[in-house]
């Protein structure tokens, strides 16, 4: 066991966090922690790296485990360069190098045994803190994070506090801790960042502790999932999807055991009081009064199921064609790039690409907030547009909630208002709030239900998600799914994309180009994706094992004869694996079958890929 908890509590004044958790890492398990905003989730991340402690509980770890956390100050040199920052990783590692330099000079003179057995370990040791590419390593990690590699010679005190906070994951992630802990780790990156990032996790050689609302970045990451809910854990394994899917079937299976058990109890209660007056029953009737005394009682565990439920309604239909722009040029100072397309109604169509390629710019140019720099656009009759900006919505008034919503709507009575307010989650004294003191999810609610009363027909949604938790993002696909309109939103979140988009507008390389597909078809397509890999060597092995096609006839022939075993190999253990499913250790415990479901499509996938390269050795063979 790498680490463990039992027991751990926490508590701010009389209000409970946590109480009684137990948490364990195995190995290089990768594990998320999912729940709601304000659950405690940083909290628990704080307390493990000792930012925070825990009221109660027992930490037990292995000797010299480290972990790394992202914390709130970590680059203390504001006069440094990036560079010299990010050295201060590899001082062990230059240590060890002086170390190996002195010891060749030795062995120019001494050819000992001992020297060169002692050059030996230090060698293999350089080797495993990959000593021959950290350089190469740490220009990848930093320019994957959206910097350019002349910022590595930049003063860390010139870059904005975003950039700093970029700056000092990248340092993280370099040190390479036992346990990695990360908070919420895809904020602020766009796609092709979060796509890097996922490789890097996956193959990243020790274990992962993540927070995230990132329902795609987990299904692709974690195999492991911890829900937290009601002050309480509980793990799962498998990854997102897997554990909604678990958590169903065991809400699902507890229901009908404690029906049951109900019921039992009503039979059990009926009898006793049928026969507890009767001389020759009475002994009867008290040995199932203490069957019933001694019974473990099953409990519903409770269910935090509550979530926003709005509905947006267009007030007019508006007309079928709804946006055309022509080489329309976005951009402040200068032409970030040229957008052609054409939105007709009902589309709902996201804006994907890279940070910095001008996707809000192009929503703002259409909303008039910054003006066009050449080519034109046109809305179509009856257009009537809903704008939700991502940093518009994190605005403070110095009003209530309530005042803030019926401002912008005084045509509306009171409990109008406040039956919009409480589809966002706000009832009862929320309404009477400052907007200045609410959280960020919940500004996102207050906008979204100015956006609801606007009646739109075209919404128009820069990274509606941020700041939401996941039955939050939830809620809004739903309500989405249901507006009869047309959308045109911004979004690094690949699930929302996912769910709603019909079409995609991808901004990159100073171009904006319209793809007339969803975005798992989109996916399917991008067959010329770079591969997402933990270290440089492992890059170059898979590089190398894509081009090998010429191979010498007998050797093909001995390659052949090597996977046609392999497949027969795993055949059998396939049916092993299916037999074990009658057996009363998988089929009584749900979690061990599930195990059982997902090393079964291992192998069927092992024996696929197998197969495809048995394929193609046969076709190369003629």
């Amino acid at each position: 066991m790498l680490y463990a908890i039992s027991k751990a509590s926490k508590y701010y004044g009389a209000d409970t966090v946590f109480e009684d958790v137990n948490f364990e890492i195995k190995g290089t398990e990768k594990i998320a922690i999912v729940g709601r905003n304000g659950c405690g989730k940083t909290t628990f991340l704080r307390c493990m790296c000792g930012e925070e402690q825990f009221d109660k509980g027992n930490v037990s770890m292995q000797n010299g485990t480290v972990i790394g956390y992202l914390a709130q100050k970590v680059l203390e040199h504001e006069d440094w360069t990036v560079e010299q920052e990010l050295m201060t990783i590899y001082e062990p590692l230059f240590a060890l190098q002086k170390k190996m330099n002195l010891l060749e000079e030795t062995m120019a003179n001494d050819y000992s045994e001992k020297v060169m057995s002692q050059y030996a370990v230090l060698q293999e040791k350089f080797e495993a803190m990959n000593g021959y590419n950290w350089e190469s390593e740490m220009k990848t990690v930093f320019t994957r994070f959206g910097f350019d590699i002349t910022d590595l010679k930049k003063m860390i005190g010139t870059f904005s506090g975003g950039q700093k906070t970029r700056i000092a994951f990248v340092k993280l992630l370099l040190s390479k801790p036992d346990i990695l802990l990360l908070d919420e780790p895809t904020n602020h990156l766009d796609i092709d960042a979060i796509e890097w990032l996922e490789g890097y996790v996956k193959n990243y050689p020790k274990a992962v502790v993540i927070v995230s609302h990132d329902r795609m970045f987990l299904d692709h990451t974690v195999d492991v999932v911890v829900s937290m809910e009601f002050g309480k854990m509980k793990r799962y394994a498998g990854n997102y999807s897997a554990f909604t899917v678990q958590k169903e079937n065991d809400l699902e299976r507890q229901q009908a055991a404690y029906q049951r058990q109900q019921k039992d109890i009503a039979r059990l209660q009926s009898l006793i009081e049928k026969f507890r007056y009767k001389k020759n029953k009475a002994a009867f009737a008290q040995s199932k009064m203490k069957y019933l005394d001694r019974m473990e009682k099953i409990t519903l565990d409770g269910q935090d199921t509550q979530s926003f439920h709005a509905h947006f309604t267009p007030a007019i239909k508006g007309g079928e064609k709804v946006l055309e722009t022509d080489h329309l040029k976005i951009g402040y100072d200068h032409v970030l790039t040229e957008v052609t397309m054409k939105m007709r109604r009902g589309d709902r169509i996201a804006i994907i690409g890279p940070n910095g390629t001008g996707k809000s710019t192009f929503v703002k140019t259409l909303m008039n907030i910054i003006p066009s720099l050449g080519g034109s656009y046109l809305f179509g009759h009856q257009i009537e547009k809903g704008y939700f900006d991502q940093q518009l919505a994190q605005f403070s008034s110095g009003k209530t909630v309530l005042e803030e919503l019926w401002d912008e709507h005084p045509d509306l009575d009171r409990t109008q208002v406040r039956s919009v307010l409480g589809q966002f989650l706000f009832s009862a004294d929320d309404v009477f709030k400052m907007v200045d003191v609410l959280s960020g999810g919940e500004k996102v609610r207050l906008s979204l239900a100015k956006l609801l009363l606007d009646h739109a027909n075209l919404l128009i949604l820069d990274e509606p998600t941020n700041h939401l938790d996941i039955p939050g993002k939830e809620a809004l696909e739903e309500a989405l799914h249901g507006f009869t309109g047309t959308i045109l939103f911004v979004s690094h979140d690949r699930y929302f994309i996912k769910q709603l988009a019909t079409g995609l507008v991808r901004f990159e390389d100073g171009k904006a180009e319209f793809i007339d597909k969803t975005y798992d078809e989109y996916m399917e397509d991008e067959d010329t994706k770079p591969l997402l890999t933990f270290s440089h060597d492992e890059e170059k092995k898979s590089k190398s094992e894509n081009t090998r096609r010429q191979i010498s006839p007998e050797a093909r022939r001995r390659e052949i004869a090597k996977i046609e075993k392999q497949i027969t190999e795993k055949e059998t253990e396939l049916e092993d694996m299916r037999a074990l499913r009658f057996e009363p250790e998988y089929y009584q415990d749900y979690t061990k079958m599930n195990e059982l479901d997902q090393d079964i499509d291992d192998i069927h996938n092992e024996i696929a890929h197998l197969e495809k390269r048995w394929e193609e050795l046969l076709e190369e063979e003629g």
